[in-house]
C-alpha cells in the first residue's frame, strides 16, 4: 500500500511594505496562522546583505515570524538567527494591514520600537522620520494611532508583557 501524501500547506502569500505611496519592499511568506484579526506568516530576511542597527544585526539567514493585525495600527516581527536564536522583535507601526488575493498589504507609518530577546533593551525608532513625515499636518487621526501604538507597544515591552500577547492565534485549517 502506498505511503499517504500529507495535504499540501497553506498557498505562499505575498507581504508588501509600502511607505509615502511607495512599495518599500515586497517578499514572499509562508502563511502560519489567520484568526480574521491577526495573520502570521513566516519569511526569511528579504532585503540583501546585511542592515547592521549598531544594537542588532539582520542578515542572511535571519528568519521573521511576523504578525500583522487588521485592526491594530502595528505589526510584530520576531526574528531569530539562522541558528533558531531569537534576536528580539522588530515594531513596526503601521496603518491597519489589508489582506486580500494572497497578498499582505501594510503602510509603514516612519515609527519602530525595537525589542531585545531578553527584554533589557527597548527602544524607540525613527521618531525624527515620523516628525518629519509631515503625517500630524496631514492626517492628524493617523498620527495620533500611531503614537498610541508606538505608546501601547513599548509599555507591554517594559512591562514585561512582551511577548506575552503574541499567543499563538488559531492555525491555519
Amino acid at each position: 500500500m502506498p505511503a499517504p501524501v500529507p495535504a499540501p500547506g497553506p498557498a505562499p502569500v505575498t507581504v508588501t511594505l509600502t511607505k509615502a505611496g511607495r512599495t518599500k519592499i515586497r517578499y514572499p511568506a509562508e502563511p502560519l496562522a489567520d484568526d480574521g484579526s491577526r495573520i502570521t506568516v513566516r519569511a526569511p530576511w528579504a532585503a540583501a546583505g546585511v542592515r547592521d542597527f549598531g544594537f542588532v544585526r539582520f542578515e542572511p539567514g535571519d528568519v521573521f515570524v511576523e504578525h500583522f493585525w487588521r485592526d491594530r495600527w502595528y505589526a510584530v516581527k520576531e526574528v531569530r538567527g539562522g541558528d533558531g536564536v531569537r534576536k528580539g522583535w522588530y515594531c513596526d507601526i503601521t496603518r491597519p494591514a489589508v489582506v486580500r488575493d494572497g497578498e499582505i498589504v501594510v503602510e509603514d507609518l516612519d515609527l519602530d520600537l525595537w525589542v531585545c530577546a531578553d527584554g533589557t533593551d527597548v527602544r524607540r525608532l525613527d521618531e525624527d522620520e515620523f516628525a518629519a513625515s509631515g503625517l500630524a499636518a496631514r492626517d492628524p487621526g493617523a498620527a495620533r494611532e500611531a503614537l498610541a501604538a508606538l505608546d501601547t507597544l513599548e509599555h507591554l515591552a517594559r512591562t514585561g508583557r512582551f511577548p506575552g500577547f503574541l499567543s499563538p492565534p488559531s492555525s491555519l485549517p
